[in-house]
């Protein structure tokens, strides 16, 4: 059974730093597509960023391209997701998801199977 547990959110000043870690479990995730998507408050659930667990291709949605980095640890099993100049606007739940299948849509949260239960950034002006 997939498990995907996220970590490392708080609280932080705007223009400061987080680093989240989501541990995976339950299998092996080669070919796997890893994402991380956020949900504030009133809002969709919206894309972040992803990777391929084989390869070196990483996405970012345009709103955190430059300023975020999602990255992998495949000795422990863990994406991480470096976020930089945190803004107001970032704050959110944070959701780390994976996607069994090699898809193009990899901003579409609905092509990811599993999910772990989110953390909380929140980010003060």
């Amino acid at each position: 059974q997939v498990q995907l547990v996220e970590s490392g959110g708080g609280l932080v000043q705007a223009g400061g730093s987080l680093r989240l870690s989501c541990a995976a479990s339950g299998r092996t995730f080669t070919g796997y597509t890893m994402g991380w998507f956020r949900q504030a408050p009133g809002k969709e659930r919206e894309f972040v960023a992803a990777l391929r667990w084989s390869g070196k291709s990483t996405y970012y949605a345009d709103s955190v391209k430059g300023r975020f980095t999602i990255s992998r640890d495949n000795a422990k099993n863990t994406v991480y997701l470096q976020m930089n100049s945190l803004k107001p606007e970032d704050a959110a739940n944070y959701y780390c998801a994976a996607d069994k299948y090699y898809s193009d849509t990899y901003y579409d949260p609905e092509g990811y199977e599993y999910w772990g239960q989110g953390t909380q950034v929140t980010v003060s002006s």
